[in-house]
């Protein structure tokens, strides 16, 4: 951490960091990020893959079945304090407000493990007619149980903007878990292997954040300390709660309606594509979240952040999933086998919604920075009325490819709904023009090699070489619009 930021955290009467002190920490921070994105993909491609040939369909649809209410109930968990650590002001934070974080999270956990293992599991089990489900659901409760003891040290190290530390904890608790999750599946441990990658990281997580903090909690709750964060704590704790019903009840109806098999297709379509695009929005938002919250009256600064966090997710975001849209037949077939080629249909069509989701992917954290988790709530709840009785119906008539359909129309909503709160409810004024301007090389980049991949394609060549073609040509335009730009940042991160 450098000495300005360490120095403003321990005496908060000192002059905030200087502009260009933020720009240091945003470009070490979205460097450190990237870091831990780049290497968590490649194994877990290299992961996802080895289980897809070890596994069948079904055995990823029970797992994603179990995983539609633990993952609801881990957002529960939070309580939202985390994100209330992360955007108070130091200034206005005491020694309460951590340890307090802390106890609440874990006696709320303890709460949740209990209805998990004894409530939820054995209605699991009914509603999905899977008895194993009684079994797998406490065990990935596990994860819920230990995971707030990692909570306070998480929002420290992220208000410190100290995401190198972070960066490593996340690898090194994926790539040993991830390890050990492939011994068991080599072994015949068949479901349970998916499981273990699912829930083991939080353990191995758990003593590199103490050692990272240093942060011991004390027996301290306080009843001001403890309404302080959990008053914000309750709009992030409601959107969030919405925000991953909206995101998860396409595997709920998916798994009820058409059973095991189809939702470990539709699975893996979406680990393909939302989740890469889930996994790329957190790390630049995490590195903006505090700055926004540090910036919230500087609405300059905050236009200007923004239109740059929808730039770089677009750069990185764009080429990927056009690669999914054109060669996505012979990537499925030709990486994962030819027992998972249904999901060829669903894949194409979540990369093109995917694109347009992107367009909004600093929407959330700039609304927190700002202070506004009720407005972000509103927007779930309005999406949600939207996207329900879309997603059934879509399921019902088409499947899985009725759901991706639906996933894409709602995310043109998700963008419209954004510009209109850009345009009318807040004090970061937005245009339609502006963002075209601001993602011109992306655009035009994008729209080149399409053309580019989509003739090779069509001339019959090997899609690695399609997919080679298409990454030069998109990586050549950006290189000529936005070269000075980019070594710019580069400069950055050297002096960081």
């Amino acid at each position: 951490m450098s000495s300005v930021l360490r120095e403003t955290i321990s005496d908060p009467d000192k002059k905030a960091p200087s502009p260009g002190t933020d720009k240091k920490l945003v470009a070490s921070g979205i460097f450190w990020n990237l870091i831990q994105l780049i290497i968590n993909q490649a194994f877990n491609f290299i992961l996802k893959l080895a289980l897809a040939k070890l596994l069948f369909p079904s055995e990823f649809g029970v797992v994603g079945m179990a995983t539609v209410f633990t993952g609801f109930v881990q957002v529960l968990n939070d309580l939202g304090v985390g994100a209330a650590l992360v955007q108070r002001k130091e200034s206005s934070l005491r020694k309460e407000h951590y340890h307090t974080a802390f106890w609440t999270g874990v006696i709320w956990s303890v709460i949740l493990f209990l209805v998990m293992s004894f409530g939820v599991g054995p209605l699991a089990a009914i509603f999905y007619k899977k008895p194993i489900l009684e079994t797998i659901i406490p065990v990935l409760s596990i994860g819920i149980l230990i995971s707030p003891a990692n909570l306070v040290h998480k929002a420290q190290l992220t208000k410190q903007m100290n995401f190198k530390k972070l960066a490593f904890i996340d690898n090194t608790s994926n790539i040993i878990v991830g390890i050990i999750a492939l011994l068991l599946a080599f072994k015949g441990a068949g479901v349970w292997a998916l499981v273990f990658n699912s829930v083991g990281n939080v353990f191995l997580a758990m003593p590199l954040f103490f050692n990272a903090t240093k942060w011991k909690p004390a027996f301290i709750m306080e009843k001001q300390a403890f309404k302080d964060v959990f008053g914000f704590g309750v709009y992030t704790t409601g959107s969030n709660i919405l925000n991953y019903l909206y995101n998860n009840i396409d595997y709920l109806l998916i798994g009820k309606l058409l059973g095991a098999t189809s939702l470990g297709i539709y699975t893996l379509a979406f680990v393909l594509t939302d989740t890469f695009r889930g996994r790329l929005m957190a790390v630049i938002n995490n590195v903006m979240y505090p700055i926004y919250g540090r910036k919230q009256n500087d609405i300059i600064a905050l236009k200007k952040y923004y239109l740059k966090v929808v730039l770089f997710n677009c750069l990185f975001i764009f080429p990927v999933m056009i690669f999914f849209v054109v060669e996505g037949n012979s990537f499925i077939v030709n990486v994962f086998g030819a027992k998972w080629h249904e999901t060829v249909a669903p894949l194409q069509i979540l990369s093109g919604s995917v694109m347009f989701h992107i367009l909004v992917s600093g929407n959330t954290s700039l609304l927190r920075g700002l202070g506004r988790p009720g407005m972000e709530m509103k927007q779930q709840i309005l999406k949600a009325l939207i996207f329900l009785p879309t997603l059934a119906l879509g399921i019902y008539y088409y499947g899985i490819i009725g759901a991706a359909w639906a996933i894409f129309l709602n995310k043109i909503i998700v963008v419209i709904v954004a510009q209109y709160t850009f345009n009318f409810l807040l004090p970061v004024k937005i245009s339609i023009i502006e963002f075209i301007i601001a993602l011109k090389a992306p655009l035009i980049a994008s729209i080149s090699s399409f053309i580019i991949d989509y003739l090779l394609n069509l001339a019959g060549l090997n899609y690695i070489i399609c997919g080679l073609s298409l990454f030069i040509v998109y990586s050549g335009i950006i290189y000529l619009m936005m070269g000075s730009e980019l070594k710019d940042l580069l400069q950055s991160l050297k002096k960081r």
